[in-house]
């Protein structure tokens, strides 16, 4: 296949999907990874796609490629943040085995927690040191320490995240929507909540309002995989896909 026919076909696949990682690109292209890479580059100083860590996405204003670090994550929709936060916390019981995703709004339910005898795994630094003060038993999860979300992840995180069997996750989600589902920017943090959702009992994502209707480069679950916390739904035909968990529902009903 000539250059300008691989550039044609990537661009194409690009408007199907929105997003494809390099390895996917080479098996359909069936060429080597370093020429994928050097199209993505041509690519995109073009402005014919966004390049990122690990493949490219469509140039769209609902796909996120970018990622704050956790100290502007934290300050960003704060008030809805410690809403879903402080409903979340009431879902974990007595004797749960719990596990608590890296992010800002999961850091903000440890605050909320209060419940004897449970247990949690954490891929969190600060989720890790705030759950041992209060006194919970906590292990924090083994491998790579990613600065900008302080997160633990890699092959190594993954592997030790298999050997558990959880009663309740819950998680953090830069997009969410119904075609790509619950998307991250990064690769090795998408494995990650991949494999711990997949030893969950039972699944939360929380999300506020803000995150809905957007897309980022890594798929790590489909709706169906977990119930959403938000704080307000506005587009209501999310329901026709997850359950769904609203703030304001809550606080009208008294109920979860």
């Amino acid at each position: 296949m000539l250059t300008e026919e691989r550039y044609t076909t990537i661009l194409a696949i690009l408007a199907e999907r929105k997003a494809i990682t390099v390895p996917e690109l080479t098996k359909l292209l069936k060429t080597s990874e370093s020429t994928i890479r050097r199209d993505l580059t041509v690519l995109h100083s073009r402005g014919k796609l966004h390049k990122v860590y690990g493949g490219a996405t469509s140039i769209d204003t609902n796909y996120s490629t970018d990622e704050a670090d956790v100290l502007t994550k934290n300050d960003l929709n704060k008030e809805s943040k410690i809403a879903i936060a402080r409903l979340a916390a009431k879902l974990i019981g007595p004797n749960d085995f719990v596990y608590l995703d890296a992010g800002t709004t999961t850091e903000w339910m440890i605050d909320f927690i209060n419940v004897n005898h449970a247990t949690f795994v954490t891929n969190g630094m600060g989720h890790a040191m705030k759950l041992a003060f209060k006194g919970y038993t906590t292990y924090i999860v083994s491998g790579r320490v990613k600065t900008t979300t302080a997160a633990i992840v890699g092959s190594e995180t993954i592997e030790n995240i298999k050997k558990y069997n959880f009663t309740k996750g819950f998680f953090g989600t830069n997009c969410i929507s119904i075609k790509a589902g619950f998307t991250t920017p990064d690769v090795s943090e998408g494995a990650v909540k991949n494999e711990a959702i997949l030893r969950c009992e039972k699944c939360y994502v929380l999300a506020d309002a803000s995150k809905f209707n957007k897309i980022a480069p890594i798929t790590f679950a489909n709706l169906s995989s977990a119930t959403i916390i938000t704080d307000k739904l506005k587009d209501k035909k999310y329901r026709d896909y997850t359950n769904i968990i609203e703030v304001e529902n809550h606080d009208l009903h008294g109920n979860v």
